[in-house]
């Protein structure tokens, strides 16, 4: 909600051919996150007999909103259709091969993630769980690494002669070079059971990851037609969020900060939610 009101805000134009080439992933994504907030509370106040349904719930609307997340990314990176300055395609283009992919290949990510997540946090019957569901995730998130990083060139030319001109394929080379370091990094810690350092190499496997998207797509706010220049606001509604962004920024890096200081260390039976 925040993202969306930002860029209706900064880029007018763009929210304008976005949101209507989204309407139904982005609908479908916020009803997962409120199955997920929902299922999280009532599990927590439910009986014996129905905490394990909502239990399921919760794992419906974190799959909804993961999966839908990914295709999102998928149909963005692959071009909107853009007739003038309106979307010009139907309600159903981000529906396909590709998106479908992007979106099996973020539940695999975020599952690992999560499991490093685990592997750090707590002990025992459920760290050990999480171990041997690393060792599956590990490989499938390898894989659809390299599937995607292959699909990119074919998607637009103008990706893959940024990618593979010269001297940009020395430079850019980096950070495929850097996610694979990563890799081989995490594998080697899973393989000897540390408990810390998987999950801040996965984070920096997505970031490798994300920036490479964003230089993909550079300048494009609507690949492949409209840049951010074009859908910029004018400078006055600009100069109002940055000021916003100067005084909100720090206050939500700050409590974001003190959430994570206040339940630091490894979580116990006790200490549960």
């Amino acid at each position: 909600v925040l993202g969306g009101g930002g860029l209706f805000a900064a880029f007018p134009l763009s929210y304008a051919i976005l949101m209507p080439a989204f309407y139904i992933p982005i609908i479908l994504m916020l009803l997962g996150l409120i199955l997920r907030g929902v299922s999280f509370e009532f599990r927590f106040k439910a009986q014996k007999r129905s905490k394990k349904r909502w239990g399921y719930v919760f794992y419906f609307g974190s799959l909804i909103a993961t999966v839908t997340q990914g295709m999102i990314l998928g149909y963005f990176v692959q071009g909107i259709a853009v007739s003038g300055r309106n979307f010009s395609g139907g309600p159903f283009d981000w529906l396909n091969a590709f998106s479908v992919m992007t979106g099996v290949a973020l539940v695999a990510g975020y599952a690992l993630l999560g499991a490093a997540w685990l592997i750090m946090k707590t002990e025992d019957v459920t760290q050990e769980w999480a171990r041997r569901c690393t060792g599956y995730l590990f490989w499938l998130v390898a894989f659809f690494m390299g599937l995607v990083s292959l699909c990119m060139p074919i998607i637009d030319p103008r990706i893959r002669e940024l990618w593979f001109s010269l001297p940009n394929f020395f430079y850019l080379g980096i950070m495929p070079v850097s996610s694979m370091i990563m890799l081989g990094i995490l594998w080697y810690d899973l393989r000897h059971r540390n408990e810390y350092r998987p999950f801040f190499l996965i984070q920096g496997i997505f970031l490798m990851n994300y920036i490479g998207i964003v230089v993909s797509t550079w300048p494009w706010l609507v690949p492949y037609s409209v840049t951010f220049r074009q859908a910029a606001a004018v400078a006055e509604s600009q100069s109002l969020l940055l000021v916003g962004a100067v005084i909100m920024l720090p206050v939500i890096l700050a409590y974001t900060g003190y959430c994570y200081w206040v339940f630091r260390g490894k979580s116990s039976h006790e200490t549960a939610y």
